[in-house]
């Protein structure tokens, strides 16, 4: 009975001082997630371009075909066909590619026990109980002494 009061008391008395350095330490995480999620990003976007400078390199006509495109410029050639993208397609186009990221946050950032742990009353609260439970346990689960008899 001492071992389990005095762990639970232990550990709600622990679980309350060290509430900031837990909400602290599940912030880091998910920031070192969201870092690793656009680290990634960016390591595909760095393939896809080095596979386009693979292509240019490779195909000197591709840059002629991809130039109207890119700068704007009216094409070159009469018998091929543009696609004209509007004002609205490329800003839903670059909204798009700007949220990509965000949809993999989905889980969420700290345990609901730990929410609930950060408001102060709480917290006051488990920090009494834990030592109410370490005191009770010293009290009366104490091994007893014997009284000294006195000698008639």
């Amino acid at each position: 009975m001492f071992a389990f009061f005095f762990s639970s008391g232990a550990a709600s008395l622990g679980g309350s001082i060290l509430c900031d350095d837990l909400v602290q330490y599940y912030r880091n995480k998910q920031l070192l997630k969201a870092a690793q999620q656009y680290l990634d990003r960016l390591k595909s976007l760095n393939t896809d371009y080095d596979g386009l400078l693979r292509q240019l390199e490779t195909d000197p006509n591709l840059i002629k075909r991809i130039a109207p495109a890119a700068l704007g410029t009216e094409p070159q050639d009469t018998n091929t066909i543009y696609p004209r993208a509007t004002a609205k397609q490329l800003a839903a186009a670059r909204k798009a590619l700007a949220e990509a990221p965000s949809r993999y946050q989905t889980e969420p950032t700290m345990p609901a026990w730990l929410r609930r742990l950060r408001e102060p009353r709480r917290r006051i609260m488990l920090f009494f109980a834990g030592a109410g439970l370490i005191i009770t346990s010293f009290i009366y689960f104490a091994p007893v002494r014997g009284k000294p008899q006195k000698s008639p």
